[in-house]
């Protein structure tokens, strides 16, 4: 009997974490969430819902720890989704910004998305050969455009170090996959708030599924998939 594949998804809310986790439901796999308002137990789906806190790396590997004691196995797939910003205290000021601040936003931003990583590597290790292995991080147009609006800062930071390291990552593991993720208008402006949450749960699916040639920065467009931009 096969075994049902893990994916963790790495913040939660009701809007992409939702769609991503119905998706990969849709697909056989089963479901752990992490988010601030996780429970500890089990969903009204069967889901396993984890309470994180995504301001403290440290805190990572006991959520990997968790899925591996529920489901007897490590997750194939992890999706990275959480995020923060800080608005300038002066509003007309990116550089009001508390060092603190800046630090608390690059923690959720780009080192609890790499200590994931990390984690994710490790679990992969235990798993067969021919299982698929995919790290899914939830982008945006800032690693590449500078959008002129101060409280922009720290996230714009933490997208684009953690476009870097993903780069990297998928750059040089041949046996695995890493994506920066990143939906857009089919104009290739970006999307801002109005991210399409079944958009990203089809396109991340897809992604876990390494059937088509995705590049690691997988720009996308609702019905379309992968859309190169330049």
């Amino acid at each position: 009997m096969a075994v049902s594949p893990v994916v963790l998804i790495l913040g939660a809310g009701p809007r992409v974490g939702a769609s991503v986790a119905e998706a990969f439901t849709n697909n056989g796999y089963k479901i752990a969430l992490a988010s601030r308002s996780g429970s500890g137990t089990k969903t009204a789906e069967g889901f396993l819902s984890l309470k994180a806190d995504f301001t403290k790396p440290d805190s990572i590997p006991a959520l990997f720890d968790a899925v591996k004691a529920e489901f007897h196995a490590p997750p194939s797939v992890v999706i990275y989704n959480a995020a923060a910003l800080t608005n300038p205290p002066e509003q007309d000021s990116v550089l009001s910004i508390s060092a603190d601040s800046v630090k608390s936003d690059l923690n959720v931003n780009t080192i609890s998305p790499y200590v994931a990583a990390q984690q994710a590597i490790s679990g992969w290790q235990m798993l067969a050969k021919d299982i698929k292995k995919t790290f899914i991080y939830t982008g945006n147009i800032l690693n590449v455009s500078i959008v002129p609006m101060p409280m922009m800062m720290d996230l714009g930071m933490g997208k684009s170090a953690s476009a870097f390291w993903i780069g990297l990552a998928d750059t040089t593991y041949s046996e695995f996959r890493f994506f920066y993720a990143d939906e857009r208008h089919g104009d290739g402006k970006s999307k801002g708030m109005g991210l399409d949450g079944a958009a990203h749960g089809e396109f991340y699916a897809q992604l876990a599924k390494h059937e088509e040639n995705v590049p690691w920065h997988a720009t996308f467009v609702k019905n379309k998939g992968y859309v190169q931009f330049k």
